[in-house]
């Protein structure tokens, strides 16, 4: 049996602003998330790439096109209903940051991320009134709790679009530091990316780059970068 697809069976692609958000309208009808929630979204730049997305497709519904309406769903539909349990496990990034767990050696390595990797962390002690602190080895050793503490509460008022972008920003770079540094703007974004590559990147230079890999890194960063573009627009 072939699978099922959706095609498109709407003209008109409109956004109508409520007490509460802003709405999707196909044909003058809400558009509703795969739990049938409304999808309502807090700014109207998000709504307006929503739209986009619905207006973009042809014949047949493609989701893997429409990122921004997969990020609102998941706001909604997911995130939601399990704000806390989400916050806490990004925030549980902060005791085993990327960042953190440094090479000793060979010193080149060591330079690498040193230089990329320390303004990361006085930032965050500077801005966000955590300070982190390096070890050398893959050894877990705690960070101060009351660091950790402020980055929690920070991950926590988060609001449920913001917090379902800042899980990507988090997850896929592999530190909470990060993920604050690419949604409050510290660097452009594509910087911070590199930023959470510099191990890979020395592994590559050694031994050369797997084609595989490197796809699958391409499609990470695209991620990486979308969540971004999602966190702003949850107040433009």
């Amino acid at each position: 049996m072939a699978e099922w697809k959706q095609k498109r069976f709407w003209t008109a692609v409109s956004v109508e602003g409520e007490a509460d958000g802003f709405s999707i309208l196909l044909d003058g009808r809400r558009v509703k998330t795969p739990a049938k929630a409304l999808l309502q979204v807090p700014s109207q730049r998000m709504a307006e790439l929503i739209a986009a997305e619905w207006e973009a497709q042809e014949e047949v519904v493609n989701p893997n096109l429409m990122p921004n309406t997969r990020s609102a769903n998941a706001a909604i539909d997911k995130v939601a209903i399990q704000h806390t349990e989400v916050a806490d496990m990004l925030a549980g990034y902060g005791d085993s940051d990327l960042l953190c767990y440094r090479a000793d050696s060979p010193a080149e390595l060591v330079e690498r991320q040193a230089a990329a990797w320390d303004p990361a962390l006085h930032w965050a002690a500077d801005v966000l009134g955590a300070r982190l602190e390096p070890r050398a080895g893959v050894l877990h050793v705690p960070q101060d709790p009351e660091a950790l503490n402020i980055l929690s509460k920070r991950t926590h008022a988060f609001n449920n679009f913001e917090l379902a972008a800042f899980h990507d920003l988090v997850s896929l770079s592999g530190s909470l530091v990060l993920g604050f540094a690419a949604a409050l703007d510290w660097q452009p974004v594509d910087d911070v990316w590199s930023m959470s590559r510099i191990d890979e990147n020395w592994q590559e230079e050694q031994w050369g780059v797997d084609e595989e890999a490197a796809e699958t890194v391409a499609l990470k960063k695209a991620d990486f970068l979308h969540a971004k573009c999602f966190f702003d627009a949850c107040s433009d």
